[in-house]
């Protein structure tokens, strides 16, 4: 009995995504998972964000839902494409400066 509540006493973290499918033409599709994310103290329009897409995860990425472009990790500045993961994160987190 004791090492049955020894067992269910320990506190074990969840581990919750947010995903979304996406079909982008005649049976072309992918899944894109929010896997870690915070918003920026300073600029609430930034969020930094790890996501995976199709299982594959990606770098953590600064998510600029005012001016739509993602910051890459070596600085680069990207548009949002059609079906970006950060459009995914600003209309999921409902930014305002649209």
């Amino acid at each position: 009995m004791f090492l049955l509540i020894l067992l269910f006493s320990g506190v074990h973290p969840a581990f919750a995504s947010v995903c979304r499918n996406y079909n982008i033409y005649d049976g072309l599709r992918y899944r894109i998972c929010i896997l870690s994310i915070n918003r920026s103290a300073k600029n609430y329009w930034e969020y930094r964000a790890a996501v995976s897409v199709d299982g594959v995860k990606r770098p953590v990425e600064v998510y600029n839902c005012r001016q739509r472009v993602k910051v890459q990790q070596n600085g680069t500045v990207l548009p949002f494409q059609q079906k970006d993961p950060g459009e995914m994160i600003c209309s999921f987190f409902n930014s305002s400066g649209r």
